[in-house]
């Protein structure tokens, strides 16, 4: 029988160095129920990181099994060159729920192509290179996805065609701002954006791009109608609007069902992924049809949309609205925070509990100061693997935890998890 050693020996030997796996002893996935994943030798995890906030509703849900199994029956490729009634259906559903009228919707193999494409569209669009983003933000792998992410870790070069200007978003930890009020600090970023327009640019620019809560970079949260008080500045001078909702979309803050909710704006662009297909290969642009149909060149896409990864996107949409996900993660939510919260201020380490709905972060510092703590945080990591649960890392420094439970987590469920936190928070604290 193949065992977890066995595989992290072929892993190595076969994979770049540049790929490591999350634990400093790895863990191995064999297969998977509800909120629940077990390894090769059959140790059972309760998963609060959904491979990245991917596998979004639960593990092996029947409904959503049953839907690929019955397209894979009939067939599982196409591309956009052909009709096919999951891919177009899929698209008038993702129209429907995005909130922007007149839409058109393209996709994708992953949240890095969505926002690869999204740019390419906004820069044809508008006629111009010039791109601005956050500070802190996180787009994706690709050479041009790069150009736009603000972290220096994830950066393999600095060279790229589009021109790019960082300015402050909603991390506030590490801002200069960061003990200004909400509206205070909303005024100073807006003005910050202002100057940065003005002096660092040529004035033609194409898009803003900004995840609602950023997520590699720590589930950074602005305060509610920050990019709505931007938004009137970029309306001012046509510049359009992207929403990265690869990791806040589809009801996962629970407070609304895209991020971009929380701030009284309709993005001109939203970029989705991870969740949508609750594991398989899914992602995708949507746009104002005016924006969409600028693109004159000839274009399609081979594996975006395919009837496989389609069929899997609209059985998980239809369970999260069936469900009332979205309603589930704001209860969920609110519970984690109130049972942790207590646990988090008794301890000088852990300088933030922040987040919302299913989407909550844990950020370590050295005791008493905002100095970061990448040691500490890999010690919770494995404590609370050590307890059974499966939680993410993340942050500029890689000292902060991410927590995201299924959508469907149950109230059972959440507690195991939070029970299993709080041993981890104060095992590490010994």
């Amino acid at each position: 029988m193949t065992t977890t050693e066995d595989l992290l020996a072929r892993y190595r030997a076969v994979l770049p160095s540049y790929l490591a796996p999350l634990h400093a002893e790895p863990v191995s996935i064999d297969r998977g129920e509800g909120s629940y994943v077990w390894d090769l030798e059959g140790n059972c995890y309760l998963d609060w990181f959904g491979g990245v906030l991917t596998t979004m509703v639960g593990h092996a849900v029947p409904e959503i099994v049953a839907a690929v199994q019955k397209q894979a029956a009939k067939v599982m490729h196409t591309s956009t060159l052909y009709l096919s009634e999951p891919m177009i259906g899929f698209a008038e559903e993702v129209a429907a729920v995005s909130g922007i009228p007149d839409a058109r919707v393209f996709f994708t193999a992953s949240g890095t192509e969505a926002n690869d494409t999204a740019i390419m569209t906004a820069c044809a669009y508008r006629g111009s290179n010039e791109i601005l983003a956050m500070r802190n933000s996180y787009h994706g792998r690709s050479y041009s996805a790069q150009a736009i992410t603000a972290q220096s870790s994830w950066s393999v070069a600095n060279m790229s065609a589009l021109n790019v200007n960082f300015i402050q978003g909603g991390y506030r930890l590490r801002s200069p701002f960061r003990d200004f009020d909400d509206d205070a600090y909303t005024e100073a970023c807006v003005a910050d954006l202002v100057q940065m327009i003005d002096m660092g640019t040529a004035g033609q620019v194409a898009a803003m791009i900004a995840e609602p809560i950023q997520g590699v970079g720590g589930f950074a949260v602005p305060p509610d109608g920050f990019f709505g008080a931007m938004g009137k500045e970029l309306a001012n001078r046509d510049i359009l609007f992207i929403s990265d909702e690869v990791q806040t979309g589809w009801g996962r803050t629970g407070d609304h069902f895209w991020g971009y909710q929380a701030h009284g704006i309709v993005p001109d662009l939203l970029t989705f992924a991870k969740g949508v297909g609750n594991g398989i290969t899914l992602a995708g642009v949507v746009g104002r049809a005016e924006i969409m149909n600028s693109i004159t060149a000839l274009s399609f896409s081979t594996f975006g949309g395919n009837p496989l990864s389609a069929a899997a996107g609209r059985a998980t949409l239809k369970y999260v609205l069936d469900h009332d996900l979205q309603g589930n993660a704001a209860r969920m939510g609110a519970r984690l925070v109130e049972r942790l919260g207590p646990v988090v201020d008794e301890n000088d380490w852990i300088v933030e509990l922040r987040g919302r709905g299913l989407m909550q972060a844990l950020e370590m510092v050295q005791p008493g100061t905002t100095e970061p703590d990448p040691g500490i945080t890999a010690r919770l990591l494995d404590e609370a693997k050590a307890r059974g649960l499966l939680v993410g890392k993340g942050g500029l420094y890689g000292n902060v935890i991410r927590m995201a439970p299924m959508l469907a987590t149950t109230e059972t469920e959440l507690d195991e998890g939070i029970d299993a936190m709080i041993g981890a928070i104060r095992a590490t604290n010994d």
